[in-house]
């Protein structure tokens, strides 16, 4: 078990350098195409213990990771993606298939030690755990790329697939059920002019905001 500890207020109230910044955001793209460098499950591990820290409703971490390394697993996930995702897929150094579970509520002891009861309570609420569970995923999702991208990662993201045909390679087991599947790189392929894309344009606040 970890022994890291959450951040201190001090960490949190500083704010963080332009470039660290750009590399998270301004300066970051979605990677089509991969370099050919391996990339290590360990780094994906490290993120992870990053990005648990971050909110999700009742803390319920529904959060659940498949890293797939190259190989038949893989190879039979590959096929419940949309055609133009299983090239890519096949040439990166690294896939994780992102889901989540809507058993959340059984690590209540752990995650909510306070809320007394709290695992017996949830237990009957399926559909509740249902909308938790996804949509506390979907945002940890989020943290998850930025963590990658923190340790010095490139990624894909994808939702293009057969969510279903996913879970019958990965998930028969666990019950987990399939968000996204995102492709991991230490950097875009030099060779391939498509591995980025030029940048689509985005909202500015007054478009996307309102302050009341």
């Amino acid at each position: 078990m970890s022994t890291q500890q959450s951040p201190s207020t001090d960490t949190l109230l500083k704010e963080l350098e332009p470039d660290a910044l750009h590399r998270l955001f301004t300066g970051a793209h979605t990677t089509h195409t991969f370099t050919d460098e391996p990339v290590d499950p360990a780094l994906v591990q490290r993120a992870y213990e990053d990005l648990r820290w971050a909110p999700t409703a009742f803390n319920s971490q529904p959060l659940r990771l498949t890293v797939l390394t190259p190989g038949e697993t893989r190879d039979a996930v590959i096929k419940h993606l949309m055609e133009a995702n299983q090239a890519k897929t096949k040439a990166a150094p690294l896939t994780i298939v992102a889901a989540y579970t809507a058993d959340w509520h059984e690590r209540m002891d752990v995650l909510a030690p306070q809320r007394e009861g709290a695992r017996e309570s949830f237990a009957n609420k399926g559909g509740m755990r249902e909308s938790v569970g996804q949509q506390s995923a979907l945002i940890q999702i989020g943290y998850l790329l930025l963590a990658l991208r923190a340790h010095g990662l490139e990624v894909g993201p994808m939702t293009g697939l057969n969510a279903a045909g996913v879970d019958s390679v990965v998930h028969t087991e666990n019950g987990w059920k399939t968000l996204v599947v995102i492709n991991v790189g230490h950097g875009p392929n030099p060779a391939d002019e498509d591995a980025i894309r030029p940048r689509g344009g985005r909202l500015d606040f007054d478009d996307a905001a309102q302050v009341l």
